[in-house]
């Protein structure tokens, strides 16, 4: 009988529970849309997802793996002690931000609990961090910036043209009648609802894929590292500790239709997990780990900034073109700012452009956490009635009370501001706690 070391036990204890953490939060995060409109139920939404992580792991995680064993510090650093040290503070890290209800990046996290150790045995390779560090700034930056442009020339459109429909059963079930059971679709589904119900499921697979490739590394890059385990080995260990939390404590997330999305319309949704895929997807594949939770909230804020901005043309905005209509225009327009123009905020999302619902002001499309409760199915059917002849006005003709939040809340400052400086704290916290482990005790 081979005896395995105690150290090493411990050490995929702890990576472990840091994966079982991943599978908690990002299963619900991919797969809410998904589950609140009722294409698929939990069970079936965590083995997909578990599937798809495994695929983005195996492939392309591969990359962030070697970054993280061996590209921030030396291989040889990375002894069973170390190891388990660096994987501590990572869930440490992701014990802190749970606690706030704040979904964390764990990258950040595992990557400061490396840089950490690497600062303390002064074995940091300074070149790759750099890469690292300048990636987390400009990934949000490209997300902003991609969510504001849909928001003010794509996201109109596409609202005024596509709805969701919430089912009384799940679109995609099992039908266990027969001897082997099959997948079946939902007799009731149209064959537009099959169509849009494979969008979203395509779309939450493309997000599982990239979790899985961003985040197997944050569980067992150490272990690789320190070669207790080949990567291979590593991926296995973290997807099935991913999956784990995807099919117990993300029913708690699906229930409440995934951290942050749950005042989302869902076509909003959809886009933002498809553009912060896209980043982090590309991301790993050049060997960088990322945060998909800071990608997703940056293309929430630039979408809904992008939406408000509708109520006044880009010459409107510069003080040039109104200059040339001489200073009556310009008095003229400020006035109407002032008065008129709405701030220039996310909540602007949940703004159906140009439908109105009779005095009860602008119909809009369903959120995520109404499909999910049932309260949408009334505006379901009107806005599918409504969208028939609505046109989408140019840019300029809104009205601002079309662009005003009257519902739930999306983008709070004071709420943005806690997520953000948690996202600042956990990496802080895991770098400077690993690095005064490894000085006063190593």
């Amino acid at each position: 009988m081979i005896a395995i070391p105690a150290l090493l036990v411990i050490g995929v204890l702890v990576a472990i529970f840091v994966g079982y953490n991943i599978g908690g939060s990002s299963t619900g995060v991919a797969f809410g849309p998904v589950v609140g409109s009722r294409i698929v139920g939990k069970a079936v939404a965590a083995g997909i997802f578990t599937a798809f992580a495994f695929g983005g792991g195996w492939t392309i995680g591969r990359n962030v793996i070697t970054t993280m064993s061996e590209g921030i510090v030396p291989e040889s650093q990375f002894t069973l002690t170390a190891s388990i040290i660096v994987l501590f503070f990572a869930g440490g890290g992701l014990l802190v931000s749970n606690f706030f209800g704040v979904p964390s990046s764990t990258s950040m996290t595992a990557v400061g609990a490396i840089a950490g150790l690497g600062v303390a045995t002064n074995s940091l390779d300074e070149q790759v961090m750099f890469t690292i560090v300048a990636a987390w700034i400009i990934a949000p930056f490209v997300a902003v910036c991609t969510g504001l442009v849909i928001g003010r020339y794509l996201y109109p459109h596409l609202d005024a043209r596509f709805s969701f429909t919430r089912f009384q059963t799940h679109l995609i079930h099992i039908d266990r009648s027969r001897r082997i059971p099959l997948p079946t679709l939902n007799q009731q589904a149209e064959p537009r609802d099959a169509l849009g119900g494979l969008i979203v499921v395509l779309i939450a697979c493309y997000n599982a894929f990239s979790a899985g490739a961003s985040n197997a590394a944050n569980a067992i890059a150490p272990l690789v590292g320190n070669g207790s385990i080949t990567p291979s080995q590593g991926i296995l260990l973290a997807i099935a500790a991913i999956g784990l939390g995807g099919f117990t404590i993300a029913r708690r997330t699906l229930d409440t239709i995934g951290e942050g999305l749950t005042d989302l319309p869902i076509l909003a949704a959809m886009i933002v997990s498809l553009v912060g895929a896209t980043i982090i997807t590309c991301l790993s594949y050049l060997g960088i780990p990322a945060s998909l939770a800071v990608s997703m909230t940056s293309c929430i804020i630039g979408l809904g900034w992008g939406r408000s901005s509708r109520a006044v043309t880009l010459s409107e905005a510069t003080s040039t073109a109104l200059e040339k209509r001489g200073p009556n225009a310009i008095d003229a327009v400020l006035k109407k700012e002032e008065a008129e123009r709405p701030e220039l905020s996310a909540d602007a999302i949940l703004a159906e452009s140009g439908v109105t619902n009779g005095d009860h002001g602008p119909a809009r499309s369903p959120t995520v956490d109404e499909l999910a409760t049932g309260e949408a199915d009334d505006r379901v059917e009107q806005a599918e009635a409504e969208r028939a002849s609505v046109e989408v006005p140019k840019i300029g003709e809104e009205s601002p009370e079309e662009l005003l939040a009257e519902t739930p809340v999306l983008f709070d400052r004071v709420a943005t501001g806690r997520v953000v400086f948690l996202w600042l704290l956990t990496p802080i916290i895991s770098t400077t706690g690993s690095y005064a482990v490894f000085v006063l005790f190593f």
